[in-house]
């Protein structure tokens, strides 16, 4: 016989346990940029610094520890300079390729 398991009694998912190297951080962010979804793009930006450490990540881009937890917010309306100080604080580059 199967057990059952409530819902409540699962932990909550959270990627941010998953993002441990630089390889898992770039596949992760090409996937979620192939949705081609500004937001959610976003949030998994909020995703790696969390990963890599919030904090950090603000002393290297030159941003408030709260500036960027509210620029890396779904339904901010972030700046690209904001999204590639980010990057850049997180050494990561943008780059692009034929579709």
């Amino acid at each position: 016989m199967t057990e059952k398991i409530k819902i409540s009694d699962l932990s909550e998912f959270d990627i941010t346990e998953y993002l441990e190297d630089d390889q898992a951080i770039v596949e992760y962010l090409a996937i979620v940029l192939e949705e081609n979804d500004p937001a959610e793009f976003v949030r998994a930006l909020g995703d790696v610094a969390r990963a890599k450490g919030m904090t950090e990540i603000a002393k290297a881009s030159g941003l408030s520890r709260e500036s960027l937890y509210k620029a890396l917010q779904p339904t901010s309306k972030v700046r690209f300079e904001t999204v590639m100080r980010v990057c850049g604080a997180m050494g990561l580059r943008l780059t692009t390729q034929t579709a």
